[in-house]
């Protein structure tokens, strides 16, 4: 068995789910892994007592290193909850227990940070308990901070052992708080950044049409009233059609029409200026905004597209046939509604459809 194999055993043993009806599998995970990083701090802690050359400081260090050896054991036969509650109990004690002996200076009542956090993170809801438990610890703090000014440790180190004592404190609290964070939120980033995908999808859907791809009625409508309040640019706007598309679909079927559809809307995004706002307005008419664009340069582009298009040769199955398009053109005066420059633009196109067709009227 190779090193990758057996740490997976271990991961997968660590994962084991205990857990009652409703309980987060992770909750287990989480108590055990916080045991095991008090097992190596316990042990640390064991080697530094030796040096103090404390016979009580070093059976309390090794009580304590069984004692949370017993609880990672019992934490495969608790239930969740009850192995959380045994292992705070039980850190509870062993700070209080460590003030007592070694006294304030080697910072073990900062592991009261650690419960407050895994507090927090342990359960859903229980707001009330939470707060409870968060003022009774700090209500603990205060009342060892005060302990300590008024009683001297039973276990006197020097500056050296007190200092080790800190650095090793540190690490162990901050590891542990990391880890407590880094397990409950990893899901949570993950969910909250699939949401905002899901959002940002549905929002493309409701803004978008489905066969083209191209901005909805919806959305072109939104987009032009926010476009005519807010500039100061020249805006051109062309309503156009697809000449004769109903022969399309009755001679070639609506799957034919459906590709010029798709096809022709292609080229619109290659041929057309890039800020161009595309947008499919109903069946084979679409609409066109050049927010950047006056009216001469707006013709000459939709004069490139509309050669471009006749260019473009469609295979209907029993022939060869091409697509010609008729536009109308408006010039923004910085003066009339919505309603009013789109109506413009539909009396350029009916214009340009009683004159012959495919065309550009402006």
């Amino acid at each position: 068995m190779n090193i990758k194999t057996k740490l997976s055993h271990i991961y997968q043993n660590i994962c084991k789910d205990t857990g009652g009806e409703n309980e987060s599998p992770k909750l287990i995970v989480v108590v055990r892994l916080l045991t095991l990083i008090m097992l190596v701090y316990t042990l640390i802690d064991c080697i530094l007592t030796l040096y103090t050359q404390h016979a009580g400081g070093n059976f309390f260090c090794f009580l304590s290193l069984i004692l949370f050896l017993v609880i990672f054991v019992l934490s495969y036969y608790c239930k969740t909850f009850v192995s959380y509650c045994i292992l705070n109990l039980y850190i509870l004690a062993w700070i209080i227990s460590n003030v007592v002996y070694f006294g304030w200076n080697i910072g073990v009542q900062h592991f009261l940070l650690t419960l407050l956090v895994f507090c927090y993170f342990s359960k859903y809801q229980h707001n009330g308990a939470k707060i409870a438990y968060s003022v009774f610890l700090v209500l603990l703090r205060i009342t060892l901070y005060y302990y300590c000014h008024s009683h001297d440790p039973y276990i006197m180190l020097n500056p050296a052992a007190n200092d080790a004592f800190q650095i090793v404190n540190t690490l162990a609290i901050f590891i542990s708080i990391a880890m407590i964070a880094y397990v409950f939120s990893t899901d949570t980033q993950a969910l909250e950044g699939k949401l905002i995908e899901y959002n940002e999808r549905l929002q493309k859907q409701a803004n978008t049409d489905t066969l083209t791809g191209l901005y909805n009625r919806r959305k072109t409508i939104e987009y032009l009233d926010t476009l005519l309040k807010s500039t100061d640019n020249q805006i051109s706007i062309c309503l156009c059609d697809i000449d004769f598309f109903k022969r399309v679909n009755d001679t070639y079927g609506h799957d034919i029409g459906d590709v010029v559809l798709k096809t022709l809307s292609q080229t619109f995004q290659k041929e057309l200026p890039k800020d161009s706002f595309i947008s499919r307005w109903g069946g084979e008419e679409f609409l066109f905004i050049f927010p950047k664009l006056n009216g001469d340069e707006a013709n000459a582009a939709l004069e490139n597209l509309r050669q471009k298009i006749k260019a473009i040769v469609f295979d209907g199955g029993i022939e060869k046939f091409s697509v010609s398009m008729t536009f109308g053109l408006v010039e923004y005066d910085y003066h009339n509604d919505l309603n009013t420059i789109l109506k413009q633009a539909d009396e350029k196109l009916y214009i340009g459809k009683g004159s012959g067709r495919d065309r550009v009227v402006y």
